[in-house]
């Protein structure tokens, strides 16, 4: 947590000491030119200026929000170490005072931002990937989303579900798409599939490599490790889509369960993964999956580690699906699964059930009309299609519901088959987890408070 905290003020100093020093930006610019003969370049480089002036305002409430999350209310610095009159010795902010703070970063520069990097005429590679409009909509709807949720809204103030949904709605109608029936899934989220889809807010280009292929792939695959074993607590929240199969819990489930999680039987890497006794991955061999699962998101198959083969990797940190997600629990919350309020578009139920629809139209319906049922069945829609995206822990947190449910088992599967070959299945506890109400916020480092001078008060119970 201390790496996070230090990182995140690192990144809102640089973007302090980039906006003092493009005080003097358009008079640099003029510096050794020609501005006659290079009229045309000024003019893009003027441009890009005021772009990266906003677009600096926006990682600014980008890295509090990642902040707030993690600590509750922090210190708003507003300078570069060298010129703060206060040398880190700033009192921390309320939850409500940052929130405030990250809204309005983005309301007084998102006009400033480029609408659209990926078909601006100025377009280079490089470009695609900075913060634009949507993302910066796309990151005060969700940062207003959690303003709203029931950790940081213990009253459950409408207001804030109605300010969340509206901001959410915002984006829905400056993107003005709809997401394909039936799509496919899992190779959204291999090699760069992404970036040329329209379902995308804001992703990371991390490069070619291979180093979640090797995290990630089973041990029993050369160059593997293991690594990230999804459990049986995820895989059951799949619904099925047909009759369950007596032999095979795998079959009839929504399609998202397969191209999340390798599970016993089916192929993965050329090969059947067997977890039985005796098996290519038998459970009991050292630094086998404990749980029965691997993953298999994000990773491209069959990539060749022994020889050093590579693939490119994308993390996606907005898109549509999660704005989807977002709005209807921010609608439901605010209206009810159902009421269409004036100036909207959807309703919660169309937002949730264009997300289900996009997974498979073999879905069943959500015909839920009380509005806690329907929460449940957007937690549970939030759970598998935003699965190991970095939304599961921060959504217990949000809803207050991490000290009921990571305070059950890691549950998984034991694994043995027949001599007839057939696989059979029986869920086991894996481990224990411990929840504290005290976890709901992180500590902040020891030095960190001791450096602040007595500015810095560290969370209760820490």
């Amino acid at each position: 947590t201390n790496y996070i905290y230090t990182s995140c003020y690192e990144g809102i100093r640089a973007a302090n000491f980039f906006l003092e020093y493009a005080k003097e930006g358009e008079e640099i610019l003029t510096r050794d030119r020609d501005l006659i003969k290079d009229r045309i370049q000024y003019e893009k480089d003027l441009r890009n200026l005021s772009w990266y002036r906003a677009e600096a305002h926006i990682l600014k409430a980008y890295y509090y929000f990642e902040l707030i999350k993690r600590f509750g209310g922090v210190a708003i610095v507003e300078y570069t170490m060298e010129n703060d009159p206060n040398r880190g010795k700033v009192a921390r902010s309320s939850y409500q005072e940052v929130i405030e703070y990250i809204v309005k970063q983005i309301d007084d520069y998102k006009d400033e931002l480029q609408e659209d990097w990926k078909n601006h005429p100025d377009q280079i590679s490089m470009n695609d990937g900075r913060f634009e409009l949507k993302s910066a909509l796309a990151l005060k709807a969700r940062t207003l989303l959690y303003a709203a949720s029931p950790l940081n809204n213990p009253t459950n103030d409408n207001t804030k579900w109605e300010r969340a949904a509206k901001a959410i709605h915002d984006v829905i109608a400056l993107m003005n798409y709809t997401m394909p029936a039936n799509r496919e899934y899992g190779s959204y989220f291999v090699g760069n599939n992404s970036t040329n889809n329209q379902e995308s807010i804001l992703l990371i280009r991390q490069g070619s490599s291979n180093d979640i292929e090797k995290a990630n792939y089973p041990i029993s695959t050369p160059g593997g490790n293991s690594g990230v074993t999804p459990t049986e607590n995820l895989v059951s929240a799949y619904e099925y889509i047909g009759e369950k199969d007596p032999v095979n819990p795998y079959v009839n489930r929504d399609p998202r369960l397969q191209a999340t999680v390798v599970v016993n039987g089916s192929t993965w890497n050329g090969y059947e993964i067997d977890q039985s006794a005796g098996g290519r991955d038998d459970m009991k061999i050292a630094n086998t999956s404990k749980t029965g699962y691997y993953l298999k998101k994000f990773l491209k198959e069959n990539l060749n580690l022994d020889q050093g083969a590579t693939e490119f990797h994308v993390w996606v940190v907005f898109r549509y699906a999660e704005v989807l997600l977002n709005y209807a629990e921010a609608m439901a919350q605010a209206y009810g699964p159902d009421e269409l309020p004036s100036g909207y578009t959807k309703t919660a139920r169309q937002a949730l059930m264009e997300v289900r629809n996009s997974a498979s139209t073999s879905l069943p319906a959500v015909t839920v009309t009380d509005k806690q049922e329907f929460i449940k069945a957007v937690k549970r829609e939030r759970q598998v299609e935003l699965a190991f995206e970095d939304h599961r822990y921060w959504d217990l947190l949000r809803w207050k519901d991490a000290e009921t449910i990571l305070n059950r088992p890691v549950q998984g599967v034991a694994v043995s088959k027949d001599s007839n070959g057939s696989y059979s299945y029986q869920v086991i506890n894996v481990a224990d987890r411990v929840f504290n109400s005290r976890n709901y916020l992180m500590p902040f480092s020891r030095s960190e408070v001791i450096n602040s001078g007595g500015t810095l008060t560290q969370n209760e119970d820490y």
